[in-house]
Order: structure tokens, then sequence, then C-alpha cells
């Protein structure tokens, strides 16, 4: 770690150390991963710069092999349908019990002869009913996998993450609202989709790099990313506003007591919800119509405390005005939620 580069990169108060370019930290895994693009639940690790490559064949594969189910299931459907029939018109003899074959002389064959007639149908039809099952099951996680795999190769073929996009979209606002007149340009896209591959998918199956230096494109550096997202965090302390809860909550996802729109309208997100006490303040950096989303100071905490971030009612909160130098509450404060 060279300490002249200190001053670019971002430290991170849970891991106590400054955050690799492209590294993010992650509250499920409790650590800063290299090249994180998201946290995948079904895996129960982040898909970052060591797994990017097999999470994304994964992907692939997924797919492929529900296509193949799917196939197996509709193939079994028809051989039932088309051995029901016989039933219906009672050419028992060419019925089988399980509906898949229609071997004369076996043992499963007379056994089906011998069997009731209403008996017989009810087996075929339950057993028609778990392959059409089957077969929606497989066909949706087609769909729904295979999506994910087409997200995860744009991601790869432009060589940015899904929070690298959010960072380079919050870039483009805070640009358009100060009116600075810069031009920011992704750093890792090398403006080649091979290229882009390549850092992804190797002969050795080991992405190129050390996941902490990487090659960018003419006209930037390597720490053109953190500084811009070093200037969000400066201009997001700014464009926030003081709370001071007024209301306990506890935390719940959907607060019963807090109301009918702020219980059918919790944000549906995986971001935690904060609990609030009387007289805690929260400074508020985002929020939607009935929520909203900040840090919670610790007043016994040193310098500033240290903040809990999540979402919390906007019911349970008002405006809190004081005065920037002394940090103390305005005389004849007025009181508006």
């Amino acid at each position: 770690e060279k300490s002249q580069d200190c001053m670019y990169l971002q430290y991170c108060k849970v891991c106590q150390s400054y955050k690799a370019p492209r590294s993010h930290h992650c509250r499920k895994c409790n650590r800063c991963v290299m090249k994180m693009d998201h946290h995948c639940p079904w895996i129960n690790n982040c898909c970052g710069y060591q797994n990017h490559a097999s999470f994304t064949l994964f992907l692939l594969l997924a797919p492929l092999g529900c296509i193949h189910a799917s196939f197996i299931f509709i193939m079994t459907m028809y051989t039932q349908l088309y051995n029901r029939k016989y039933v219906i018109f009672g050419a028992k003899d060419k019925c089988v019990s399980c509906g898949f074959l229609n071997w004369k002389t076996s043992t499963v064959s007379k056994t089906c002869s011998e069997m009731h007639p209403f008996l017989r149908s009810m087996v075929k039809i339950i057993s028609f009913d778990f392959s059409l099952c089957g077969c929606r099951l497989a066909l949706g996680t087609t769909i729904a996998v295979g999506m994910l795999f087409i997200i995860q190769m744009k991601v790869i073929l432009t060589n940015k993450t899904s929070i690298e996009s959010w960072i380079e979209e919050k870039a483009k606002d805070r640009i358009q609202y100060y009116q600075t007149g810069e031009t920011f340009i992704f750093p890792y896209d090398m403006g080649s989709k091979w290229k882009n591959f390549r850092q992804v998918f190797t002969w050795s199956g080991i992405p190129e790099g050390d996941g902490l230096d990487w090659p960018v494109r003419d006209g930037c550096h390597q720490y053109s990313l953190t500084i811009e997202q070093l200037k969000q965090k400066a201009d997001k302390r700014v464009r926030s506003v003081r709370y001071r809860a007024i209301e306990d909550y506890s935390g719940v996802c959907c607060p019963v007591t807090k109301g009918v729109k702020t219980f059918f309208t919790t944000p549906c997100t995986e971001e935690p919800r904060i609990a609030l006490s009387k007289g805690d303040l929260i400074l508020a950096t985002r929020g939607l119509k009935h929520w909203m989303y900040g840090e919670k100071i610790l007043i016994s905490a040193a310098d500033g405390g240290i903040r809990e971030r999540g979402w919390f009612p906007r019911k349970c909160v008002e405006k809190y005005q004081y005065d920037s130098e002394t940090d103390q509450p305005v005389d004849g404060e007025k009181k508006s939620k």
C-alpha cells in the first residue's frame, strides 16, 4: 500500500482499512470484495473479481439444464396424454399404470389391466399434474436465470459492474446539478468488447490482473473512479438533511402502527431498517413518499458518532433546525414534519 495514494482511496470503517479501486464492502459477507458486482443469495456469496467467470457459467448452464428438463417433461406429458386415450375408450391392453411405456408383457402392464378404471385414471391424472408442475418450474427458471445471464454478459462486455453503473449515473447527476462542466469517463471500459471479455474469461480460469491494479483507457488513471466516489460522498453530506425522531420505531420491515400507507409502501430492498427512539438524530440522504433513508447519529461516540444506516418511516421524524457552527438547536424552532 502506497501512503501517497491513500488520499484517493475510500476508507472502510468496518474492515479498518482502505478499499482498493473497484472494491466495495458487503454487509452480508461483512468484508470488502474486489470488483464487487452484487451479493447473490443463491450461492450465499458475492459475485466479484475471483468468481465472476464461474458465476456467469453457472447462469449459462442452469438454463441449459432446465431446457433439457423441460423437454423431458413435455415428452412425458405427451406420452401420458397418448396413453390416457386408451383408458377413456376402454383399450385396457394398451395401458400402463405409470403412463410412460406400453409393454404388454411386463409385470406393470398386468398390474394396470387388473387395476380399477377409476383408480387407474387418478394415477394418470396425478402423474400428469406433477409433470406439468415440473415443466412450469423448469421453464420459469430458464427465463429468470437466462435474463440474469444476459445482464451479467452486459456487465462483462462493458467491464462495468452494476454498482459502477450506479456510480456513473450519480456522477452525471452531480455534474448536471452543479453545472461544473466536467465530463466523467468510465476508466475501465477498454473500448473493445473482446478485451473486456478477456479480463474475465481466460484459458487458465484465473481472471487477469490481481484485483488491485486495473488497465484503464486513455485519459484516465487508476483512481478516476475512486475520486468520483469521494466527490459523491462529500456531495451527499452537503445535501443531506438532519431529522429528529418524534416517535419510537422498532425497525420492523412493515410496521402496522405507522399507518396503512407506510405499511404497504415499505421499500422492496435488502437494505436494513434502523430502530429509532424518541429524540434520536438522523442524517437523511434520500427518501420516498412515506419512507426515508439515512444514518442515525450516536451522540455518545467520538467524531460525530458511528452511524447506523437504514430505512425508517417518514412519519416518525421531523426536521431538526440547528446552528451549523455550534451544532445546537435553534431557539423557537418550528416543528415541521
